[in-house]
């Protein structure tokens, strides 16, 4: 606009000018019919005389898209608002559960208490009764409905097996499927329901010098805790595939025999064996440990006890953990588990 053309009276700088061609509002609200209702003053703000088309889109176009943008920005905030409370979307869908999901109460985060506190009731005790006898082992609850994973040299070969809980609840179990080359089994609980299944994490995350805990039932003491840290990754563990061997020396309580480094530990692995990557651990494990679950400090399960040095020998100097444990990854477990639910290998 020229200078020539801008309205007299009104300054060259500041807010622009009302535009000369809006009518202006009417003096006081239109009169309403007899009995009707009252037009609302908000209402009557806006009840301006009929204009052309052309003039009365300007003015409360611009409003109405202005409202529009704030409503949209309103809008979008409250989803986000909505899907942060409802840990889902915004249409009620709830998301699904990630490898970083943090299970230990806030009070206790980053406390191997907290750990304890959060998955106890995650972590089984196993008794597995055979024709050659009996041993003790842990499992780690995967379903609420009772499916319990744990180690194959665990269950192979039981004609029995009984599951105590954290609450000190028993069942019978029968094994679904295992995988001898992973050592690794699945059970399922008769008649169970409303259990606390663990948090699956992800073992491809764990670095050396994690802190971990570990939960198992380590010579038939339920419930047991300890921690430390990973003290190393990738290790090659070879384990007997043959359900036969070294059952007698697992169920003294000697340990499961494996093999790593080139030597034996806890007796003869046999001619048939496999082996697997491992994750190494400090946090004392022993006999009754296996097949139970090693914890980062957000109480995921990264993997599963597996193999564990336990000097059997007369002497103090020689007995208990040495600080020398193996844990099957949680990532083989995971990968391994629609084939176990199919029943392979039983």
């Amino acid at each position: 606009m020229s200078e020539n053309s801008r309205p007299s009276g009104v300054p060259e700088y500041g807010p622009s000018p009302v535009n000369p061609e809006w009518p202006p509002p009417p003096p006081h609200a239109p009169q309403q019919p007899a009995g009707g209702p009252a037009t609302p003053p908000a209402a009557a703000a806006f009840a301006a005389p009929a204009t052309p088309a052309h003039r009365r889109s300007r003015g409360p176009a611009k409003l109405l898209v202005a409202v529009a943008i704030v409503a949209a920005a309103v809008g979008g905030t409250t989803a986000y608002g909505v899907q942060e409370l409802t840990g889902g979307s915004a249409t009620g869908v709830t998301a699904s559960s990630t490898a970083d999901t943090d299970v230990v109460p806030a009070s206790l985060k980053g406390t191997v208490a907290g750990v304890a506190k959060a998955v106890s009731p995650s972590i089984v005790e196993i008794k597995a009764a055979s024709s050659s006898g009996s041993a003790t082992g842990s499992g780690v609850i995967v379903t609420e409905d009772g499916e319990v994973v744990t180690n194959n040299h665990v269950v192979a070969g039981a004609s029995q097996i009984q599951v105590r809980t954290s609450d000190g609840k028993s069942y019978s179990a029968q094994v679904v499927g295992t995988d001898p080359a992973k050592d690794l089994a699945l059970i399922k609980l008769e008649d169970a329901s409303g259990l606390k299944a663990a948090s699956l994490g992800d073992s491809d995350g764990v670095q050396v010098g994690d802190q971990v805990v570990a939960i198992g039932s380590p010579e038939g003491l339920t419930g047991t805790v300890t921690s430390g840290i990973v003290s190393a990754l990738d290790r090659d563990v070879t384990v007997s595939t043959d359900e036969s061997q070294g059952q007698q020396q697992w169920q003294r309580g000697g340990g499961w025999p494996f093999e790593f480094e080139g030597q034996e530990f806890n007796g003869d692995t046999g001619g048939s064996t496999t082996t697997y990557k491992a994750i190494q651990t400090d946090a004392s494990l022993n006999p009754g440990n296996s097949g139970g679950a090693l914890i980062d400090m957000n109480g995921n399960i990264i993997g599963i006890n597996s193999a564990m040095y336990a000097p059997s020998g007369a002497e103090s100097s020689t007995a208990g953990s040495v600080g020398l444990g193996f844990a099957i990854p949680v990532n083989t477990l995971k990968a391994d588990l629609p084939e176990l639910r199919a029943g392979a290998g039983s």
